[in-house]
């Protein structure tokens, strides 16, 4: 077992359980169809951040594919706490996972189901080198749509995500660390594992709740930063085109803040180094977790 599964701290239907031990059926809908919808969050101080917001999306996720959660978000939040104090890691990397649980027999229909389940796994967060932030990251762009697009449920946070993996292979595989999502339209809308902003002038603009991106809690946050700063703030749709002739762009998520995208499809964005729009928020945010 890898040096991370055995220092991680997992909680399976509100117990902790053992690491070693720690073990969802092979009958499980989430193992067997990527039936499961999730939330990663981090903690700062060793409080969870935004906790709320994301149980919140959790809800909302579980509602759109029609899982009925298991316990009260409240009750949820009760237990991922108990796990991230259980951990006792100075700052927490934590997933909330849950599954439309076992089936009554193989087979697509949900009806099968028996009682969802729910997995926190909590382990040591490994924050990205500072020399990312201050030098920036190099992107791609990568075609593909998101599973939930097909099925009305693009804002869900659902355990298949099988076309981020291939997207950040294909980033690896050409030296990036991210990859940009194109939609059909050759739109950019989010990354693999995150939202995208990008700076035209002053004016900071990112795709909007009704494109078919996942609305980040982190990209939230930004906007209402963006708000306080003045900042002047577009909510539209990015073509890649314009997107690649942007002054700056940056990515947000929940573990990695605002990270500074300074090249892409081996591109210099703007003049290939963090730009003082990016730096001011990233600043601004850090300033608000610091706080918690």
């Amino acid at each position: 077992m890898s040096s991370v599964a055995t220092s991680s701290t997992v909680m399976i239907d509100g117990r902790i359980v053992p690491a070693e031990r720690a073990v969802i059926s092979v009958f499980d809908r989430g193992f067997l169809y990527g039936d499961s919808v999730f939330e990663t969050l981090r903690t700062y101080g060793g409080v969870p951040f935004a906790l709320r917001e994301h149980l919140a999306r959790l809800q909302r996720s579980a509602e759109r594919v029609f899982i009925t959660l298991p316990v009260s978000p409240g009750i949820l939040g009760e237990e991922l706490l108990r796990a991230v104090q259980t951990q006792g890691s100075p700052e927490c990397y934590v997933r909330l996972s849950v599954t439309r649980g076992v089936g009554l027999s193989l087979g697509l229909d949900p009806g099968l189901a028996q009682r969802p389940s729910r997995v926190v796994i909590v382990t040591a967060l490994s924050p990205l080198p500072d020399r990312m932030y201050a030098q920036g990251i190099a992107a791609i762009t990568y075609r593909a749509d998101r599973p939930g697009e097909s099925v009305g449920a693009s804002d869900a946070k659902i355990g298949n995500y099988l076309v981020a993996v291939l997207a950040m292979r294909a980033a690896h595989a050409r030296g990036a660390n991210e990859a940009l999502v194109e939609d059909a339209n050759g739109r950019i809308l989010e990354g693999a594992t995150s939202n995208v902003f990008a700076v035209f002038g002053s004016t900071l603009v990112t795709a909007p709740d009704t494109t078919d991106i996942l609305p980040g809690i982190t990209r939230a946050h930004t906007l209402r930063l963006a708000q306080a700063l003045g900042i002047a703030v577009e909510l539209r749709p990015l073509p890649k085109a314009e997107l690649t002739a942007a002054d700056e762009v940056f990515i947000c998520s929940s573990i990695r803040e605002l990270l500074p995208v300074v090249r892409i499809d081996e591109r210099a964005v703007g003049p290939g180094v963090p730009g003082p729009v990016t730096q001011l928020l990233l600043r601004a945010f850090r300033e608000s977790t610091s706080q918690l």
